[in-house]
């Protein structure tokens, strides 16, 4: 599965960055890269802080590895987190 990737930046309440990549199907349309995204910051305890388009930008393509080809078939996109994220909750 082929997938774009957006290079997203968010503040966070505490005025630290949120650096994560949302990662789609190809030709997903931006407007839902930037719902995924706000559920993200929803889910990570960050629901008032605004995803704002321009922190938010396409990255590249890539090949789906299986844990994210898995995760869009399930939920339609996956977040790949990195700087200043909640850690992920173990299973």
């Amino acid at each position: 599965m082929q997938c774009e990737v957006y290079d997203t930046y968010v503040q966070k309440m505490d005025g630290e960055t949120m650096h994560f990549d949302i990662i789609v199907p190809v030709e997903t349309s931006f407007k839902d890269v930037l719902v995924y995204g706000r559920q993200y910051l929803i889910d990570s305890g960050q629901p008032q802080q605004p995803l704002e388009p321009s922190r938010c930008r396409f990255c590249h393509i890539e090949q789906a590895s299986p844990t994210v080809q898995a995760a869009i078939e399930k939920q339609g996109y996956y977040i790949l987190a990195m700087e200043g994220c909640p850690a992920p909750e173990a299973p």
